[in-house]
């Protein structure tokens, strides 16, 4: 979300011919599929991680444009608020040690980036969400300078016509409000992307959906939020909220809210850009320069800017992704499930597994979707969100037509789901020493039932039982995550106990310059 938007065409007459152009593209991406323009597969992967910038109180540090700056690679590039930045790895083909050689330059890559923020009293933290962040710490004036984020911000204000309501029942209850987008910030994920044919999107797709729920169980890292312990995944329901433009009045109407699971299986990636123009109003009406049906007229390829863009604002879980390089389209399954952390091996684990199951999946003569209600996909995903490793999933049963039973995700996952995966990575052609190596992180998690989400909690509730108030708990805990993510030992073997440099019950008070700067 880090590239730059003019901040114009936002007048009538540019909306206007943003929705025309809009609908252009729709067309324009019609007739690239329907001519088979598009590229041929290339087994070609993609990460994107976002990141938090914490000092070494565990407390949020805003100031990414500083640790940027130090940075100085085109890798590194901000996200929504400035205590975020995110890192891109080039695209890599699913083959042979590739899952080693992708932890191998994320380590380098943190190490280095951590080794810079460090120059400026900050550290690279790679969690769902930072415990330690306050609803104080994410308002408008917390946000990245670039004319997206302000147009943004503005747009969906404007369509919401009221501040946006947090209200989480989980472990605790948090109720909270903002006049701006900022809480979204508090989101950190992992991106994979995989680029696909327009033949077998739709399979993929499918197949990304139906075990979004499963990616949430094993992978859950974000438990808190503004001094709460809500659901073991709260950025499901966080992003939601926090990007709702709908008043209460459209929400009892049932209009469909733009951080969107969807609501049916597809049949090609035209029907996800089409349900995108037919129910999310555009928030950035920003034209560019190209006119996309000219330019297949003389067998040319547009960019389709305006459609990437409004795609760009609405947040599915796996989003269509069309793209252009070298002068040929493509299409990509952008999966948004995952949080980020908790260490570089965690993260290529929950990436092995996914392209695994996601190949093995796609491929199966009687596909899961054919048996898996898409409701039923959706009440998965709610659950693992609130209940993660621990969660209880309704899963097709092998050998008996049209039957849902309840299974563990733990137990589904050992049981039926990672042999798949390992078939999927043998398909891909992944070396099976990274085959099992990874996947074996993934065992491992469902066989202790632990995960950074369950760990978190722990640790938190054990820094508490040492005689620390919540704040200065939380905080201990964050720096202990700190440690034992840059020591990058998988999240299963971490120990929970540990002895916590506090001994007072009141936590320390924040020295900030503003609810948004960096100490002094």
């Amino acid at each position: 979300m880090g590239e730059k938007v003019a901040a114009d065409g936002l007048d009538p007459a540019g909306r206007e011919r943003y929705r025309r152009k809009l609908h252009e593209c729709l067309e324009g991406l019609a007739r690239l599929l329907k001519e088979e323009r598009f590229d041929r597969p290339k087994n070609l992967m993609g990460l994107e991680i976002e990141l938090n910038l914490a000092g070494a109180d565990g407390l949020p540090r805003m100031m990414n444009t500083q640790v940027l700056e130090r940075i100085a690679s085109r890798d590194f590039q901000t996200e929504l608020a400035q205590c975020n930045i995110e890192v891109n790895v080039l695209p890599h083909r699913l083959t042979g040690r590739v899952l080693d050689q992708l932890a191998e330059e994320l380590r380098t890559g943190l190490a280095y980036a951590d080794r810079k923020a460090r120059e400026v009293a900050a550290r690279i933290v790679m969690i769902g969400i930072l415990p330690t962040l306050n609803a104080t710490d994410l308002t408008a004036a917390s946000l990245s300078g670039t004319d997206r984020y302000a147009i943004l911000n503005d747009e969906m204000r404007a369509a919401r016509g009221e501040d946006f309501a947090i209200d989480i029942q989980g472990v605790e209850h948090l109720r909270s409000r903002s006049p701006s987008i900022a809480p979204e910030a508090a989101c950190t994920s992992v991106q994979l992307h995989l680029q696909v044919t327009p033949g077998r999107f739709a399979a993929v797709w499918n197949a990304a959906q139906a075990i979004a729920a499963v990616q949430v169980a094993v992978g859950a890292n974000s438990p808190f939020l503004f001094g709460r312990e809500l659901w073991r995944e709260s950025r499901p329901p966080v992003f939601q909220q926090a990007t709702d433009t709908r008043p209460p009045e459209l929400q009892a109407q049932g209009v469909r809210p733009r951080t969107w699971f969807g609501e049916r299986w597809i049949d090609s990636a035209h029907d996800l850009f089409e349900e995108n123009l037919r129910y999310f109003p555009p928030l950035l009406p920003i034209c560019g320069p190209q006119e996309p049906l000219r330019m297949l007229d003389a067998g040319d390829v547009p960019d389709l800017s305006e459609l990437v863009l409004h795609n760009g604002t609405v947040y599915r879980w796996n989003r269509p992704v069309y793209d252009v390089a070298d002068g040929v389209p493509h299409l990509r399954v952008e999966n948004r499930v995952l949080p980020a952390g908790p260490t570089v091996a965690d993260v290529v684990a929950n990436t092995a597994f996914y392209y695994g199951l996601v190949r093995a999946l796609a491929e199966e003569p009687r596909p899961v979707w054919s048996r898996l209600p898409f409701e039923t996909a959706a009440e998965n995903f709610d659950t693992a969100c609130r209940d993660g490793i621990d969660a209880t999933l309704r899963w097709p049963r092998p050998g008996r037509a049209g039957t849902l039973a309840e299974i563990p995700a733990a137990r589904l996952v050992r049981q039926e789901l990672l042999p798949l995966a390992a078939a999927g990575l043998d398909s891909w052609g992944v070396e099976r020493a990274d085959r099992d190596h990874y996947l074996g992180i993934i065992e491992q998690r469902c066989a202790r039932r632990t995960n950074g989400a369950s760990w978190q909690a722990a640790a938190f509730h054990h820094a508490q039982r040492q005689g620390l108030d919540r704040d200065a708990a939380l905080a201990a805990m964050t720096r202990r995550y700190g440690e034992l993510m840059h020591s990058g030992e998988p999240v299963h073997t971490w120990p929970v106990g540990w002895a916590a440099k506090e001994t007072s019950r009141r936590s320390a008070p924040r020295t900030t310059a503003g609810p948004c700067g960096p100490p002094p």
